[in-house]
C-alpha cells in the first residue's frame, strides 16, 4: 500500500494517505504552470503581430523595417495605420513614396533610434524641411530639430503695459514695424554718420580750416560744437524716449547697445563742463589726459550703427560665439611672442648696433613677424637671427590660420540663420497618394467651385454666349432666305 510518485524537480513525494495532498500541489504545479505559458503567449503574440515587415518604396528603392519601429511614433505619417494606407500599394503590397530617398535614410533612422535626427550633409536644410513636414514628425520635433541645426525660435517681444508706451516701444526700438520706424532709423543713421564725421574733421590742423584762420571762435561759436550739439540732443532725445517706453528699466540698463548710447553722449557733457569753466575764467579740476580718453570714447557711436545693420549684428554674434577660439588664438600668440622674442634676442645679442637690446624690445617685432605684418623697423642681422626670424614668420601663419575655419564656419552659421526667413517663394510637390484623404473630394470641388469665378471662367461663360447667339443670328438668316425662295 505504499507508493512513490515521482514530480518533477527532482522531488520524491509520496506515502499511502498522503495521495490528496500530493494530487493538489501537482495540479496547482500545472495549473500555475498554464497561467505562466498563457502570459508568455500573449505578449508574444502581440509582438508578433508587431514584429511584422513592412515594405516601403520611396522612388524605386525598397526599404522594409517592422512595424513596432513605425509605431514608436502613433502620431507621424508612417506611425498612424491610417495616414499611411493612403500611399498602400495592393498590387505590390507595400507604400509607395515618390520623395527623396536620401532624406528617408534619415527619416528611417529616427524611427530606428527613438527620435534622434540627424541631416544628411549634403542635403539643403529647406529641403529636409519639407521632408519632415511630409512624414509629419511634428512641430516639436522640428522645433528640436531647428535649434540643433542653430536656428532657434525668435525670442518674443516683450512690449510695455500701455498704449502709448508699445507706440514709442515699437517707433524708435523696431525700425521695420511702420513708416515712421523706418524715417525715426533714417534720421538716426545720418545723425549717426554726421557725428562720427565731425569727430574726424576737427582733428584737422586749425591752418587747413579757413574759418579758424580768418577769425578766432570760442567753443561755444564753433561750427563743429553747433553741429555735435545737435546730434547729442537728438541722441539723448532718442534715449529718453526708449527709456520711458522700455517694458523692463532694470533689463534695459542691462543691454549693450543702450550702454553704448549712454557712453557717446557722456563725453558731450564732460566737454561742456570744462569749457564752461574756461569761460568764467575757472581752470578745470580735470586733468588733460583724462578729457582725451572721454572724447576718444565717441568713437564708439559707430557702434550704434549695429542697431540698424543686420551685417554688423551678425558680426557681433560671431565674435561672440567665438570668444572661445579668439583666446585661444591670442593665447597661442602669446607664447609664440615670448619664445621667438628670447630667441632673437640671445642670437642678436653680440651682434654691433643690434636692435633687439631686451627681449621687452624685441615683443614688437615678435608681434609684427608672427602676424605676417614686416614693418620693418627691427630686422636681425645676423644669420641665427635671421633663422629664428623665419622660423617665426611660419609659426605665426600656422598659429593664426587654425582658428579661422571655426570663425568662418560662425558666421555663415549666423548668416544663414539669419537670412532663413528671407526666402519667400513657395514650392508645391507633386503629390503622390494612391488614395484620396477624406473630405479631399470636397476640398477639390471647393477649389472647382472657386475657379468658375475666375477671369478664364468667365470670358469661357462670354464665349459660348457668343457662339449660341451668332448661331441663332444665322438660323434666322437662313430661314429667311429659305421664305424667300420659296416666295419667288
Amino acid at each position: 500500500g505504499v507508493g512513490v510518485r515521482i514530480l518533477g524537480q527532482g522531488r520524491v513525494v509520496g506515502a499511502a494517505g498522503g495521495w490528496g495532498g500530493v494530487v493538489k500541489e501537482e495540479a496547482a504545479a500545472l495549473l500555475d504552470e498554464k497561467e505562466v505559458r498563457g502570459e508568455n503567449r500573449r505578449p508574444w503574440r502581440s509582438n508578433w503581430a508587431l514584429a511584422e515587415r513592412l515594405a516601403i518604396n520611396v522612388s524605386g528603392m525598397r526599404y522594409e523595417t517592422q512595424l513596432r519601429t513605425l509605431a514608436q511614433f502613433p502620431d507621424s505619417l508612417l506611425g498612424d495605420p491610417q495616414r499611411r494606407l493612403r500611399y498602400y500599394d495592393p498590387m505590390r503590397n507595400e507604400l509607395f513614396l515618390d520623395r527623396n530617398r536620401i532624406c528617408f535614410d534619415a527619416i528611417l533612422y529616427f524611427y530606428q533610434s527613438g527620435g534622434r535626427l540627424r541631416r544628411p550633409a549634403n542635403i539643403p536644410l529647406d529641403m529636409f524641411l519639407e521632408e519632415l513636414h511630409f512624414y509629419e514628425l511634428g512641430e516639436e520635433i522640428i522645433d528640436r530639430f531647428k535649434e540643433d541645426e542653430g536656428f532657434h525660435k525668435e525670442e518674443e517681444r516683450p512690449l510695455p503695459p500701455k498704449k502709448w508706451q508699445q507706440d514709442i516701444w515699437m517707433l524708435f526700438e523696431y525700425p521695420e514695424s511702420s513708416g515712421g520706424a523706418r524715417i525715426i532709423a533714417i534720421i538716426s543713421v545720418m545723425v549717426i554718420i554726421i557725428s562720427i564725421l565731425i569727430f574726424c574733421l576737427e582733428t584737422l590742423p586749425e591752418e587747413e580750416l579757413s574759418m579758424k584762420a580768418e577769425c578766432k571762435f570760442t567753443a561755444f561759436h564753433d561750427p563743429f560744437f553747433i553741429v555735435e550739439t545737435v546730434c547729442i540732443f537728438w541722441f539723448s532725445f532718442e534715449l529718453i524716449m526708449r527709456f520711458i517706453s522700455a517694458p523692463n528699466k532694470i533689463r534695459f540698463f542691462k543691454d549693450i547697445m543702450n550702454i553704448i548710447d549712454f557712453l557717446a553722449i557722456l563725453p558731450f557733457f564732460v566737454t561742456l563742463g570744462t569749457e564752461l569753466a574756461k569761460d568764467k575764467g575757472t581752470q578745470p579740476s580735470v586733468s588733460l589726459a583724462l578729457i582725451r580718453i572721454i572724447r576718444l570714447v565717441r568713437v564708439f557711436r559707430i557702434f550704434k550703427l549695429s542697431r540698424h545693420s543686420k551685417g554688423l549684428q551678425i558680426l557681433g554674434q560671431t565674435l561672440k560665439a567665438s570668444l572661445r577660439e579668439l583666446a585661444l588664438l591670442i593665447f597661442f600668440l602669446f607664447i609664440g611672442v615670448i619664445l621667438f622674442s628670447s630667441a632673437v634676442y640671445f642670437a642678436e645679442v653680440d651682434s654691433i648696433g643690434t636692435s633687439f637690446t631686451s627681449i621687452p624690445e624685441a615683443f614688437w617685432w615678435a608681434v609684427v613677424t608672427m602676424t605676417t605684418v614686416g614693418y620693418g623697423d627691427m630686422s636681425p642681422g645676423t644669420v641665427g637671427g635671421k633663422l629664428v626670424g623665419s622660423m617665426c614668420a611660419i609659426a605665426g601663419v600656422l598659429t593664426i590660420s587654425l582658428p579661422v575655419p571655426v570663425i568662418v564656419s560662425n558666421f555663415s552659421y549666423f548668416y544663414h540663420r539669419e537670412m532663413e526667413c528671407e526666402d519667400n517663394r513657395v514650392y508645391s510637390h507633386v503629390p503622390t497618394s494612391l488614395w484620396e484623404k477624406d473630405g479631399e473630394n470636397e476640398d477639390e470641388g471647393e477649389e472647382e467651385d472657386g475657379l468658375d469665378e475666375g477671369p478664364e471662367a468667365w470670358f469661357l461663360t462670354f464665349f459660348v454666349l457668343f457662339c449660341l447667339l451668332f448661331s441663332k443670328l444665322q438660323s434666322r438668316k437662313y430661314r429667311k432666305s429659305c421664305i424667300f425662295l420659296v416666295e419667288s
